[in-house]
């Protein structure tokens, strides 16, 4: 459940751009997200219930964007988040990498990004099981860059 809210006034007191008071240049709305995560046993019955709830700032003035015409905003952030940030966090370890130097840094996120496309490319939605599978027949990762994804 979102709810919005949009007074200028208000905006003062959420943050300031360096004095007290003043209102943050392009706030718009505050948003306050509510999530409810259900777990389920094997069996169908409930395990768990956890209840979350988050905070958004947005710079849409609310006749550009109601409560409910930022739910999709939001739920398509979190659809970035699961499909490429969280594969680049946990599948290739982008967080704990030690590459910090020069042009190091970008180059290794333009592999990682080349190689979630060339893989999603080919029809894949696990990265992690697709990069053992080819870890284990180099000559299909060859196929894979060479052929740039396209399956025939």
């Amino acid at each position: 459940m979102v709810w919005a809210l949009s007074d200028p006034h208000l905006a003062a007191y959420v943050g300031s751009s360096g004095a007290v008071g003043q209102p943050w240049p392009h706030l718009a709305q505050v948003c306050r997200v509510e999530r409810e995560r259900v777990v389920r046993r094997t069996g169908g019955s409930i395990a768990e219930r956890a209840r979350e709830v988050t905070y958004y700032l947005t710079s849409r003035e609310a006749a550009r964007a109601e409560a409910h015409q930022l739910e999709p905003r939001i739920r398509g952030h979190w659809g970035i988040e699961n499909t490429t940030h969280h594969v680049r966090d946990v599948t290739f370890g982008e967080d704990a990498s030690q590459i910090r130097s020069g042009a190091a840094p970008q180059i290794r996120s333009a592999c990682c990004n080349l190689l979630m496309a060339l893989v999603r490319r080919n029809g894949v939605a696990n990265i992690a099981a697709a990069l053992r599978t080819y870890a284990g027949r180099p000559d299909r990762a060859v196929h894979l860059i060479a052929t740039a994804g396209v399956m025939k």
